[in-house]
């Protein structure tokens, strides 16, 4: 039986930390005695913040060294960030596809990769794939291949990390009111229906960590 999560006095990392969904997180994560950092490009660097541009590898295993020289371990990596946008693909240009990959995958892929290297038995890494990567949509095509090439690489993490005893969770929210959407690095979002609220989220992701899970798929997260 799967002894439940102790989170007192663990050091949690998010990257996209100073997001919406990303700030739920750090507030549910302190509420249950977590030790929270967050890591994002642009948020001037603090105690309790690393400011690192992870779509560069040495970046993430900078930050990431960054966090143990100042907490003196690392249980819980979470990645929060994403860049979203919008349109067909035949007006989707180069740089955005780019944009897309190198914060959505290529960043999660070097943040969990700097992590696992730097984690013990019992930790936890959680990759949010989001609903996109079960189906993707017209319009949204390259945002959701970047999405589902997350989730298809925390699956085989999710194996390799066992054999460490560290757990993967690939947690797969349906919309959520995150502001994300306005904020597209192209193109205009089309009219989506209420989401979900950050809380709501983070709160099941934390629940998962609590209690062992790995899958967390849209149904997951039903109110």
């Amino acid at each position: 039986m799967t002894q439940p999560f102790d989170f007192a006095q663990k050091v949690a990392i998010i990257a996209g930390g100073t997001g919406g969904l990303g700030s739920a997180l750090r507030n549910e994560l302190e509420a249950k005695g977590c030790v929270v950092a967050s890591i994002s490009r642009s948020h001037p660097s603090s105690s309790s913040h690393i400011t690192a541009d992870l779509r560069s590898p040495e970046a993430a295993t900078t930050a990431l060294a960054e966090a143990i020289a100042r907490h003196g371990s690392v249980d819980i990596v979470i990645n929060a960030m994403g860049v979203v946008a919008f349109g067909p693909i035949n007006t989707t240009s180069v740089d955005t596809v780019e944009e897309l990959f190198l914060t959505n995958t290529f960043g999660h892929i070097f943040l969990m990769q700097a992590a696992l290297q730097n984690m013990k038995t019992g930790s936890v890494l959680v990759g949010i794939s989001g609903v996109i990567a079960e189906q993707n949509l017209p319009g949204m095509s390259v945002y959701g291949a970047s999405k589902a090439a997350t989730r298809s690489f925390n699956e085989a993490l999710a194996r390799e990390a066992r054999r460490s005893g560290i757990r993967v969770i690939d947690a797969r929210p349906p919309h959520t009111e995150t502001g994300l959407a306005s904020r597209a690095i192209a193109g205009t979002p089309p009219k989506f229906p209420a989401g979900l609220a950050p809380i709501q989220v983070a709160r099941r992701i934390v629940q998962a960590i609590a209690d062992g899970e790995t899958d967390l798929p849209s149904s997951a997260f039903a109110p």
